[in-house]
């Protein structure tokens, strides 16, 4: 396929994130003294931003803007400093971003976590990985599965679409890659499944992070 560019998501993706997710949204709903939700609840409630997350944690007469606002606030506050305490890269991760490098493969990161916490993340488990961009939620950008970050990726790499492979674990991924018009691939260790992924449209799907090599 000659990929030149590899565009990764973060949460489910690169990184096992969802325990940190969870502690830091049921610490918000405690402060409230709300009821709090499982791992397997936040599994669905990821993947459109911080602001859905929260909303979709709260109890659905209370998701007014001003009261998402404020627990999204009270959500970062806690989340950008306990961040990593249950967060890894999945298993062949930095195996398969050590390849990509190895194979002059570029890769970036587009998701949809705030800016300051995805830039956070990279740094802590992939310091010495050399991306192109490492994008996620700002302002005035939308949110995936809006094609605007990958299109301002390509813009930034100078790369054709035919030679980019846009990798992630749910159907806003799939969605992305369709609207940007780059091939997609869906991988089946992350929150979602394997019929979110092939509904969403996805061009292939993957188990572990080595077989992405063959689709290259």
């Amino acid at each position: 396929m000659n990929t030149e560019l590899v565009i990764f998501d973060l949460d489910g993706t690169l990184l096992d994130t969802i325990g940190d997710l969870a502690v830091a949204c049921n610490a918000m709903l405690a402060l409230r003294g709300l009821p709090q939700h499982s791992y397997e609840e936040y599994c669905h409630f990821v993947g459109n931003g911080i602001l859905r997350l929260v909303e979709r944690a709260l109890p659905e007469v209370l998701r007014t803007p001003e009261n998402v606002a404020a627990a999204r606030a009270d959500f970062v506050k806690y989340y950008i400093d306990h961040i990593d305490c249950h967060t890894k890269p999945y298993a062949g991760i930095p195996e398969l971003l050590q390849e990509l490098t190895r194979r002059g493969v570029r890769m970036a990161v587009a998701s949809n976590k705030f800016q300051a916490g995805t830039e956070k993340l990279i740094a802590r488990f992939f310091p010495g990985v050399e991306f192109v961009a490492v994008f996620g939620q700002r302002p005035d950008v939308p949110l995936k599965p809006d094609p605007a970050v990958v299109d301002e990726i390509l813009a930034r790499a100078g790369t054709p679409k035919e030679r980019v492979l846009y990798v992630g674990d749910s159907g806003v991924d799939m969605q992305t890659a369709r609207a940007a018009g780059v091939r997609s691939a869906g991988v089946t260790w992350g929150f979602r499944d394997r019929e979110e992924l092939q509904a969403a449209g996805a061009c292939q799907l993957v188990d572990r992070p080595d077989q992405l090599i063959a689709l290259l």
